[in-house]
């Protein structure tokens, strides 16, 4: 396992992340899964043995339950783990129950600390963009909260390129603490984070974090152009709308790249999905989400599978963004002064446009 600075901040994290969701399957969330504490325990313990450093939970899971799993089955454990947690989404009636004001982040922190049985979080996400809270109180709150020990760092998820900048220059600005990290939804069939996000991130020092790094499902070898989502799966739930996928046949290129490399290693395509992510420059960690010990297991495996340049380019020239406005002009005309983080990008779009990459010329 290997071990990485995460953003602008003196924390180690490792490359995988143990994730929760699957936790409880209370409330809403009985289609991910049903992890009780016994299962739970064991597969904290598998993790920490693959040198996994840090459990990932959310207050929105399971409405909250998910958190006291992850609380219990670390009990005996919590010093040798770090733990993040998230806030924002809603958790009781009323319009104030929800977002990233002052007044609902006080409150969610406490009852997460009690619900995990600690005395601190390590990182603390906003879960997602409020855009009616002043960044400036979010940013303030989340400050305090670290000057009072309940959290050491803190992070955002889901937020859009600007929103990040946003949050990082006012922070400076400020002469507060800035979040250091940013979850992602991010697969090899899912890129639309190359074009904003990932960027802003790595120019300001915002370590990338990956959620559901297996497309929730879709990218597990279960499902392709023939095979519908078995009906034990949360895909195959009509209940469950995660993720929305906006091009079909750009999801069954990539599935089919991914079996013909996870054929031609014999591993699974699970294995593959999470290698390809491991091996882009940008991403600093992957949250896994097990709904047992086998699926962990195998997932954990994949931390020894390299893949070839040649299996890297197969997959990701399956699932390559189209070049839209303004990528295609920076890649036709940028390229002599282009920013680091999104170099690469640029020089894929050239090859989508029927250009040849400029450090080829």
């Amino acid at each position: 396992m290997k071990y990485r600075p995460l953003g602008q901040s003196g924390l180690y994290v490792s490359e995988y992340v143990l994730g929760s969701l699957t936790f409880a399957g209370t409330n809403g969330f009985e289609a991910l899964g049903s992890v009780d504490v016994a299962q739970a325990r064991r597969m904290v313990d598998a993790a920490l043995d693959a040198g996994v450093n840090a459990v990932d939970t959310a207050n929105l899971y399971s409405k909250g339950d998910a958190e006291s799993v992850v609380g219990r089955a670390i009990a005996d454990r919590r010093d040798d783990l770090l733990l993040f947690s998230k806030a924002a989404s809603p958790m009781t009636d009323g319009p104030n129950g929800a977002g990233a004001s002052r007044a609902h982040l006080s409150r969610q922190i406490d009852d997460s600390l009690r619900r995990l049985g600690t005395d601190h979080l390590d990182l603390y996400f906003i879960h997602r963009w409020d855009g009616v809270t002043p960044v400036e109180e979010t940013v303030q709150t989340m400050g305090g909260l670290v000057k009072s020990g309940k959290i050491r760092y803190w992070g955002i998820s889901n937020y859009s390129g600007w929103q990040v900048a946003k949050t990082v220059m006012l922070a400076r600005q400020m002469h507060l603490p800035p979040p250091v990290a940013h979850q992602v939804y991010y697969t090899p069939a899912a890129r639309e984070a190359e074009y904003e996000i990932i960027p802003a991130g790595e120019e300001l020092g915002v370590a990338t974090v990956v959620w559901s790094p297996l497309g929730q499902g879709l990218l597990t070898g279960r499902v392709d152009r023939h095979t519908p989502p078995p009906a034990d799966t949360r895909q195959g739930d009509d209940h469950w709308p995660e993720p929305y996928v906006a091009d079909r046949d750009t999801l069954w290129n990539v599935i089919d790249a991914l079996k013909r490399v996870a054929a031609a290693r014999d591993v699974s395509v699970a294995q593959v999905t999470l290698a390809w992510l491991r091996g882009q420059p940008p991403v600093h960690s992957i949250v896994l989400g097990a709904r047992n010990e086998a699926q962990l297991g195998d997932n954990l495996d994949s931390a020894r599978l390299e893949l070839s340049s040649g299996e890297l380019e197969t997959i990701e020239s399956a699932g390559r963004p189209p070049a839209i406005y303004p990528y295609w002009h920076r890649a036709m005309w940028a390229l002599d002064r282009p920013t680091p983080a999104e170099r690469e990008y640029l020089q894929r779009h050239r090859l989508t446009m029927g250009l040849k990459r400029t450090d080829e010329q």
